[in-house]
């Protein structure tokens, strides 16, 4: 026959049952209401959350955005400084050319100054006399040798500056690069979202990389690129206007003086010229007199030879007459005559030998 069992251990009153479905109760509404809290501190979390990641993630894509912008600006102001850059270098180029071909020109000149002045030399006796020529010469060969040194200066810095304007083109260049790659990269970063397939925790991405340049810094480089063409270009300018001015004043002083040393060398071959013709006028004057002066001196030379025969005669005549005898041997009109007759042809015969000897 079964008997009743009875479970061992403590039981409870019925109001402690009561007492623990209450507080059971109690429990599970004030686990519900903090569930509850949590819930809603986490629903309010999350919304705060999604807002701030979203405004940052906008705050940034405006940033980002803003960021491309100035690089932009700062890439397009290096591509108009590299345009102003390539054509100043072959502007420049072109004006250290033309100085250049100046300074070889001027070697022709200079020989030819030098060459006259040594063909000059080649004067003789009184015609080695320093003239208008000689310095009107000396002149253009002493402002040919500056204005070679002139242009020669102007091209040495037209060198300098060429290289000068190719390191900040080079600078420019690397700096035009650099900012190409970054804008391309905020390009990149600008196009990323949620959705995007390369996207990827990375280790420390916080970190700040070895190199890093500060705002400030990005900025001062900048202007220095910037200050830097603008003078490098202004530099150039200056220059190659200078080397133009100094090509053509240099050109218009070698006309100046090339005119004046022409001018000289015609006044001087129409002096020459005129002395020439004077001395030929001499020359055929005096050929004529010496023809004369022959025809003369054998005229003397015929009227000596006559006088000599008409002393002959009269000494003759007076050496008969001393052979008369006696009484006859008188001196009568004709000894007188005759011996008048002989000193008279004496005088002239000393007369004309004198003057025969001061004709020859």
């Amino acid at each position: 026959m079964a008997t009743l069992s009875t479970k061992p251990g403590q039981r409870f009153s019925l109001p402690e049952w009561h007492n623990n479905s209450q507080l059971i109760s109690a429990d599970a509404e004030h686990q519900r209401s903090a569930s509850h809290q949590v819930r809603q501190e986490a629903r309010a979390l999350r919304n705060e959350t999604n807002n701030k990641a979203k405004w940052d993630e906008q705050n940034n894509r405006t940033r980002l955005a803003d960021r491309m912008t100035i690089v932009n600006r700062w890439k397009e102001n290096l591509d108009k400084r590299l345009a102003d850059l390539d054509a100043e270098i072959a502007a420049l180029t072109k004006v250290k050319e033309m100085a250049e071909r100046a300074l070889q020109a001027k070697n022709l000149p200079l020989d030819v100054a030098i060459e006259c002045l040594t063909f000059r030399e080649s004067r003789r006796a009184i015609d080695v006399v320093r003239d208008a020529v000689e310095v009107e010469l000396h002149k253009e060969v002493k402002m040919i040798e500056q204005t070679k040194k002139e242009l020669q200066q102007r091209v040495s810095a037209a060198f300098e500056q060429l290289c000068l304007l190719q390191e900040t083109h080079q600078q420019l260049s690397c700096d035009r690069r650099c900012k190409a790659e970054a804008l391309e990269l905020d390009r990149v970063c600008h196009s990323l979202n949620v959705n995007s397939p390369n996207i990827s925790f990375k280790v420390n991405p916080t970190r700040i990389p070895n190199g890093t340049t500060t705002l400030d810094q990005w900025d001062q480089n900048n202007r220095c690129n910037k200050e830097r063409a603008e003078a490098e270009l202004k530099a150039s300018t200056l220059l190659r206007e200078a080397t133009l001015v100094t090509i053509a004043q240099t050109n218009k002083d070698m006309e100046v003086q090339r005119v004046a040393t022409e001018f000289a060398l015609r006044k001087r071959i129409r002096d020459m010229e005129k002395a020439h013709d004077e001395l030929k006028w001499q020359e055929q004057n005096t050929l004529e007199e010496i023809a004369e002066m022959e025809e003369d001196i054998q005229r003397l030379e015929k009227d000596l030879r006559r006088k000599m025969q008409d002393l002959k005669v009269a000494h003759t005549r007076l050496e008969t007459r001393t052979y008369r005898s006696t009484v006859e041997l008188c001196r009568d009109e004709v000894q007188d005559g005759l011996t008048d007759e002989v000193h008279q042809l004496e005088g002239s015969i000393r007369a004309l030998q004198q003057k025969l000897a001061e004709a020859q």
